[in-house]
């Protein structure tokens, strides 16, 4: 199935992006979702207005990205968690449980998409947890977890 991507999906692309996957995941997660269209001809015009306007809101938003990418990484922030011996979490640290900490600390609202954890945090101790704020731009948040 060919389809328009009209938000970003992880590991698959960018908004304008044309892609080709199995008809399920298109029909049944991307287009109910509203990350995708299907492909027509007359979607190949709207693709290039998207694309467009995708170059200009990226060349704006690189600088705001660095900025917040100075922020981030000055921070401090500080999560605590429930722990048994050995300093192993009960469940895990998520996404959302670091972008509510960092909020907490005073940062910016970021998007729990964007945050690079690979199955979540399961120990304390301090950990780096990479952010993509732009195509360009990855932010690192130092982010200690504590025993709560």
């Amino acid at each position: 199935m060919k389809l328009i991507l009209t938000q970003e999906v992880a590991g698959l692309g960018s908004p304008g992006d044309v892609v080709e996957v199995k008809d399920g995941y298109g029909r049944n997660f991307l287009v109910p979702r509203g990350y995708a269209m299907s492909w027509t001809k007359g979607g190949e015009k709207q693709v290039a207005t998207i694309k467009r306007a995708r170059d200009a809101r990226n060349m704006r938003d690189l600088g705001q990205a660095q900025e917040i990418k100075r922020d981030l990484e000055k921070m401090s922030v500080t999560l605590p968690a429930r722990a048994g011996a050995g300093g192993r979490l009960f469940g895990s640290v998520t996404a959302a449980d670091v972008v509510a900490a960092v909020q907490k600390a005073g940062g910016p609202m970021l998007d729990r998409r964007r945050l690079q954890l690979a199955g979540g945090i399961k120990s304390l101790g301090r950990h780096e947890v990479p952010v993509v704020l732009h195509p360009e731009v990855t932010a690192t948040i130092p982010l200690e977890v504590v025993e709560a």
